[in-house]
């Protein structure tokens, strides 16, 4: 069992949350314009979770999942203050207003640089909420990949398995500076907004360390 801080209870964190809890951990969910709303969130998932601040969410949890609009990234962080050691999982796209990577840097690479001191990894961000939820659940052989990008190894490994405890099947794509493929928008040649199953997900991760084009999008029945 995990305990899991939850920064953004909406669509993707909500279901996070839904499937940590199902999976026996605890989770604490915050930051909302409505805190009334995480209250009642928290009743629902029943006793494993509870509403708190985001200070609450990186305090002696085992890691915390950022899910919030890009534009309120750099609010979320500064509620949650100092990040020192903390497993952060970034679950963000560039969609909207705010700041953004220079160029030639990824998304991941921008916003590692706007949480010093956390342990940094990105996940869950390429797929929609009502896909993740619809999966989880299904045959190993089945299972559909979550990929997972990031500096720091130990980092990685606990967050592969706290996917894998879901019913999600983690795959590391590699550090932050080359996880350009499993980052938004959808297009061709990349991971982002598209269903893997392992085969699959390790051919891509082979190309990706080759420097070399991904393999055509794969077709499931």
């Amino acid at each position: 069992m995990m305990k899991i801080g939850i920064i953004g209870a909406g669509r993707i964190g909500g279901n996070v949350a839904r499937q940590a809890v199902r999976a026996g951990h605890e989770v604490v969910l915050s930051f909302s314009r409505n805190p009334q709303s995480l209250t009642d969130f928290a009743a629902e998932l029943g006793e494993r979770a509870r509403a708190g601040s985001p200070r609450e969410a990186v305090t002696d949890t085992d890691l915390t999942v950022l899910a919030v609009p890009w534009s309120t990234i750099d609010s979320a962080v500064q509620q949650a203050g100092a990040l020192d050691g903390t497993i952060v999982v970034d679950t963000t796209n560039q969609f909207g207003p705010g700041p953004g990577p220079a160029a030639g840097q990824t998304q991941a690479g921008f916003n590692a640089t706007r949480m010093p001191g956390a342990r940094y990894t990105k996940s869950f961000n390429t797929l929609t909420s009502a896909f993740q939820e619809e999966v989880v659940g299904r045959p190993v052989d089945e299972r559909v990949v979550q990929w997972i990008c990031g500096d720091d190894a130990d980092a990685k490994a606990v967050v592969a398995d706290f996917v894998a405890s879901l019913g999600y099947v983690p795959i590391d794509l590699g550090g932050i500076a080359g996880c350009t493929v499993m980052e938004s928008p959808r297009r061709p040649g990349a991971v982002y907004g598209e269903e893997y199953r392992r085969k699959d997900a390790e051919a891509v991760v082979a190309a990706v360390h080759a420097g070399e084009a991904i393999p055509p999008t794969p077709e499931y029945s």
